[in-house]
């Protein structure tokens, strides 16, 4: 509400914006390398010393206070909030919102795994699996039910396409190249001819991909949020970065009822996950 209330968007400010768990850290990391690329080279860049939500503030914690409480060269910030809830000023200023989305059975299962992970690092046992998932299906979730949140993107996503940019983990995991070029061109940093002549294209994408960043020392023994209640090991962020996985953890009948449900709540609107 404070982040509501008192966040002052800029023009040329960028917001990432998603529901948890669907690819948020990577869309993050690719923004971050594709608007500071001038400004690093393949060694510098601070992704590869920081992990990427140090380098894009998050919109309900850093700057719900103030939104001043940012660097000035940096546009990116980043939130979980649904679309109803976005502060005024981001909604009427002509910012640009890019929003990812994802299955909702990968979404669940990287889901319930972050939380896991994050209870067992304080000694706390979590939901059992069909527990969680029967309260994912009511709807019951951080930020709110799955489908609105997707939902509440999609629609003026469709009216305003030249503010809001609408991407799909799986297509983005299928043509990385060819979505990280629509993604510079849509946020205003292009990428020339020049450029991709180059391989600058490529270069992003390998530093950003699953398997370079998890293995990166900071986010394999850093920590995000350090001295706050709100501190998490930098290596739960990254678990599998998978599509379909899951297959290892859902019964068909699980699986056949998130399918349903999701039928049924995107009924009518053109949008398929």
């Amino acid at each position: 509400m404070s982040a509501q209330q008192n966040f002052q968007s800029q023009p040329s400010d960028i917001v990432i914006c998603s529901a948890p768990k669907t690819g948020t850290t990577w869309l993050k990391s690719l923004t971050f390398a594709i608007v500071t690329r001038t400004n690093f080279d393949g060694s510098t860049n601070p992704l590869l010393a920081n992990l990427s939500h140090d380098c894009v503030p998050f919109l309900e914690v850093d700057l719900a206070q103030s939104s001043t409480n940012r660097d000035p060269k940096n546009p990116l910030l980043a939130t979980h909030v649904p679309y109803s809830s976005l502060p005024r000023s981001i909604i009427d200023s002509s910012c640009k919102i890019v929003y990812i989305c994802r299955n909702p059975k990968d979404s669940f299962v990287s889901f319930y795994h972050f939380i896991a992970r994050r209870l067992a690092s304080k000694d706390m046992k979590p939901l059992a699996l069909e527990e969680a998932f029967e309260l994912y299906c009511q709807g019951v979730s951080n930020y709110g039910p799955y489908w609105d949140h997707v939902l509440g993107f999609w629609k003026p996503s469709l009216d305003r396409p030249d503010k809001i940019l609408f991407l799909k983990y799986e297509e983005m995991i299928e043509d990385t190249v060819l979505y990280v070029e629509k993604l510079a061109g849509f946020i205003g940093y292009p990428f020339s001819s020049e450029e991709i002549k180059k391989g600058s294209v490529d270069k992003i994408v390998s530093m950003c991909s699953f398997e370079n960043l998890s293995n990166l020392e900071v986010n394999k023994s850093g920590k995000h949020r350090e001295g706050t209640p709100g501190v998490i090991e930098n290596k739960i962020y990254f678990r599998k970065g998978k599509v379909g996985d899951w297959e290892n953890y859902l019964t068909p009948e699980m699986a056949a009822r998130l399918d349903s449900i999701t039928l049924q709540k995107l009924n009518g609107s053109g949008l398929t996950l």
